[in-house]
């Protein structure tokens, strides 16, 4: 069985983040680890309260799972501080890791700034130039390339700076606010486009982060970059079609809509 890797935060309402990417692994077809970079008290309403694990503690848990089960493909989330962010870029180095996909958690598809600006500056340094694969919504796309973002070419020309600075693939994500599900893949200096179907369903949390860990689940099973990204997109569209309704806010995905048998029957099913 493949392997694949979350380095991301914790949610305790399980939408989202570890919880959601390690769902998200299992469901496509790889053993699912994981590296908690920080303890979140949240649910669908919002995050109440975060707590970051030491730099130790990080570091013990990076050699934990590197020098037993080495992942085949690593997905990174939350990272919440500079020291983090470098403490991680470190052991990812120290391990040679090749295939990184990164969601760059830095602004909310609201425009709300996430981590702060000596966070960007280190992801910039340090991760980004290692990822394979960056994954950011069309608010951070502005940020990494430092231009508007308002129409499917700005998509093109924001995509296209940011790979040839870090010199990896970019997947800028349109959401709702731009052209509906409609993603664009730019790699080796060219893009594709990856149109998805708008699914009415108001129960969105955790969508950028089930997306980012399917592709590297994907990737860790050996699919190339865009059937990677095609096979993602379908999962992601597949979960939401499941029309999950839990909680009081916008609520989580059914994660394991695919996994069905003797072991999911409820009591009078049997």
């Amino acid at each position: 069985m493949k392997t694949a890797l979350t380095i991301a935060g914790s949610d305790s309402s399980g939408g989202a983040g570890i919880q959601a990417d390690i769902k998200t692994m299992i469901t496509n077809g790889v053993y699912a680890m994981s590296v908690v970079t920080a303890l979140t008290a949240q649910n669908t309403m919002g995050v109440s309260d975060i707590m970051e694990v030491s730099l130790k503690f990080l570091g013990e848990q990076m050699d934990a799972v590197f020098t037993d089960i080495y992942p085949d493909a690593v997905k990174i989330g939350m990272l919440p501080s500079k020291e983090i962010i470098v403490k991680t870029a470190e052991k990812l180095k120290e391990y040679q890791v090749k295939k990184i996909v990164l969601d760059p958690v830095m602004v909310s598809t609201s425009g709300s700034k996430l981590i702060k600006e000596d966070a960007v500056t280190a992801l910039k340094d340090t991760l980004f130039p290692m990822a394979c694969l960056l994954t950011p919504n069309i608010p951070e796309a502005e940020v990494l390339a430092e231009m508007p973002v308002k129409s499917e070419q700005d998509m093109i020309a924001a995509a296209k700076k940011i790979s040839e600075t870090y010199d990896c693939a970019v997947l800028c994500k349109g959401g709702h606010q731009l052209n509906g599900a409609n993603d664009l893949l730019y790699q080796n200096g060219g893009y594709r486009w990856f149109y998805g179907k708008r699914i009415d369903n108001p129960n969105t949390h955790g969508t950028g982060c089930t997306l980012s860990s399917a592709i590297a689940a994907n990737l860790a099973k050996g699919f190339d970059m865009e059937t990677s990204v095609r096979r993602a997109k379908a999962y992601i569209s597949e979960v939401l079609e499941a029309m999950l309704d839990l909680g009081k806010g916008s609520g989580p995905m059914d994660h394991g809509f695919d996994i069905d048998g003797e072991y999911k029957k409820e009591a009078g099913e049997i």
